[in-house]
């Protein structure tokens, strides 16, 4: 089964940026799961079982890394191009 997330994340300091860029270039070293990010939020689009895991992982990773922070997730089963333009 395919699975696409809507990310958003919220990193709770005034240096925001570089714990959103350091999850960003972590979600890239998945090469089964596609990412495109825009200026609101990044989308993610895999098998079901590797996007969880990956969120899993990383999200608990970015905890360790630069503590709080707010994660908005949206799911939507089954795969969506996250290429194409409307």
């Amino acid at each position: 089964m395919q699975l696409t997330v809507d990310i958003s994340m919220y990193p709770l300091h005034d240096n925001y940026k570089d714990p959103i860029r350091w999850l960003i270039k972590r979600l890239d070293s998945y090469p089964s799961v596609e990412r495109v990010t825009n200026s609101l939020s990044t989308q993610v689009t895999g098998d079901y079982d590797a996007v969880m895991q990956m969120l899993s992982v990383e999200m608990k990773a970015a905890y360790e890394q630069f503590g709080t922070a707010v994660f908005v997730c949206k799911f939507l089963q089954g795969e969506f191009d996250l290429r194409r333009r409307t």
